[in-house]
């Protein structure tokens, strides 16, 4: 990965709807040079996907909450991951050190919801410990990476 690949990951991350020739003008290549890039940077991986930025109490998601989720024994692990896919409610899953070894975002309707949830997590084999945080205000909430371009010679 170059400078200009650098450049234009940085255009997407900005604006990911952008189409090619807005990206070429931005980082002085053709269209269809930026085109070959990008699919390389989506083919290698570093491109994931594409995804809309949603604003949850848009939809009525009043009540996010970060769970921290400390589990018995590293063999409930698999079966604890799988629980967590199947919930609609949890956004975001991380494997974490520290005291806790999972960290949860939850998106719910409201606390009754965020209960439910709570209970759910709670029942999962080999969850001994949670501690939940609400979320008042989320001040800075960027998706993207901090990634520079080097220098040119």
């Amino acid at each position: 990965m170059d400078n200009t690949d650098v450049k234009i990951l940085q255009c997407l991350m900005k604006n990911a709807r952008a189409n090619s020739s807005e990206i070429a003008e931005k980082v002085k290549l053709s269209t269809s040079t930026v085109i070959e890039r990008i699919k390389k940077l989506e083919n290698s991986g570093v491109i994931k996907g594409y995804a809309a930025i949603i604003v949850p109490e848009k939809l009525g998601k009043d009540v996010t909450a970060l769970i921290s989720v400390a589990i018995d024994h590293p063999k409930f692990n698999d079966g604890f991951i799988a629980a967590v896919k199947d919930n609609r409610h949890i956004a975001e899953c991380l494997y974490i050190a520290g005291e806790f070894d999972y960290f949860l975002k939850v998106v719910t309707d409201n606390t009754k919801t965020l209960e439910s949830v709570l209970n759910e997590i709670k029942s999962i084999p080999g969850v001994s410990k949670t501690q939940t945080s609400i979320v008042l205000s989320s001040p800075k909430n960027e998706y993207s990476v901090p990634i520079k371009a080097k220098k040119e010679k």
